[in-house]
This record gives structure tokens, C-alpha cells and sequence, in this order.
């Protein structure tokens, strides 16, 4: 029977969704330097789900150094528009100018999970989303970051499929809990398979 479980993530939404599934498991951020990760990785070549994955894995890895016992589970979610990585918005003109350019388009959501015991790596997963954008209105897409820019200023696409961000969008093709950041299914099959929790 493996010791405790980890989250290394401090997202509210992924506690949520482990929390309301009846896992178990404590909070313990595993803070990286994500963007000279993400800087590095784009240089070399990787791809929006590489890189997802490696910043998954160097949270898990971070948290489990210090706690070699646990199952740490780290996580990371990624944006791939046109075979590209597309950044969390600085400010929110440069995320109207991203959702200008995704508009009546197709872009991926990339949500890795990681997860370390003893310092090693021992699982891994990556869900992938495809979602396609209305072709909405100049004016609507002003009107929704001012009424949402607070809730969405850290999301990258600068949308919430939780909230009024789902009016963005005509098809969503994929995994509501991947969109959320957190391939579940996979995670939770995992974790029956090992008895951290029951089945």
C-alpha cells in the first residue's frame, strides 16, 4: 500500500475535482521556474504537449525530492494553436489580439499529469482537447473580457469552459476534466490500479 498522496499543483479547480471524486490526498505546490522551462523547451523544438508534460513532471519531481514516500502527482496544461504553444495573456490586449486570432479556429488543450515515488517517475498520462471558436463579434469578445477579465487574467486562452467562456465556442471534441486541467479518468484507473483508493 503506497504512503500518502500529493498534489504538487496549488489550482483550486484540480483539488475540486480530486476532492469531489473522494481521493485523498494533502497540498504541496511544486514551484518551478515554468517560463525559462517553457523558454528552453520552445528553443529546442518541443512540442505544446512535450512541454506540457515536462513542466508536469518537474513539479512532481520537485515535491517528491522532499517527500520520497508519497505519490506526488504533478500537473500542466498546455494551449496548441496551429501546431504552436500560445501563452497565458500578459495584459488583457494581447488577449483580446489571441482570441481575435483563434477566432472561427481550432486549437488543442494539452493536460499532462505526472506522477514520482522516490524521486522516479511511475506514471504518466496526456489528455488532449480539441475545441473550435465561434466566429463571435468584435464587439462581444470587448464586452466578455470586461466582464470576466479578473476571473480569466491567469487562464491561458483567457477563457473558463466553467463559466461564460463557454459561449466562445461551437465544438468541443474531448474530456471535460481534461479542459479543466486534469486528465481524471486516466488518473483515477491509475490510482484504483495501485489502491490508493478503491475500487
Amino acid at each position: 500500500m503506497p504512503g500518502q498522496l500529493i498534489l504538487a499543483s496549488g489550482s483550486e479547480i484540480r483539488q475540486t475535482l480530486l476532492r469531489n471524486a473522494g481521493v485523498p490526498f494533502e497540498v504541496i505546490v511544486g514551484r518551478i521556474d515554468e517560463e525559462t522551462v517553457k523558454d528552453a523547451l520552445v528553443v529546442e523544438g518541443a512540442t505544446p504537449r512535450d512541454i506540457a508534460d515536462a513542466l508536469a513532471e518537474g513539479k512532481a519531481r520537485k515535491v517528491s525530492m522532499k517527500h520520497p514516500e508519497a505519490m506526488v502527482i504533478g500537473c500542466d496544461q498546455t494551449l496548441s494553436f496551429k501546431g504552436r504553444l500560445l501563452s497565458k495573456a500578459r495584459d488583457k490586449e494581447e488577449a483580446r489580439a489571441q482570441l481575435q486570432g483563434m477566432r472561427g479556429e481550432r486549437h488543442k488543450l494539452l493536460s499532462a499529469a505526472v506522477i514520482y515515488e522516490n524521486g522516479e517517475p511511475k506514471w504518466r498520462h496526456v489528455g488532449e482537447v480539441r475545441l473550435e471558436m465561434k466566429n463571435f463579434s468584435d464587439a462581444y469578445l470587448d464586452a466578455y473580457l470586461d466582464r470576466n477579465w479578473d476571473q480569466i487574467r491567469h487562464c491561458v486562452g483567457s477563457y473558463m469552459l466553467e463559466a461564460e467562456g463557454v459561449r466562445l465556442f461551437s465544438k468541443i471534441d474531448g474530456d471535460y476534466f481534461t479542459v479543466l486541467g486534469l486528465p481524471l479518468l486516466p488518473l483515477l484507473a491509475y490510482l484504483s490500479e495501485r489502491r490508493v483508493i478503491a475500487s
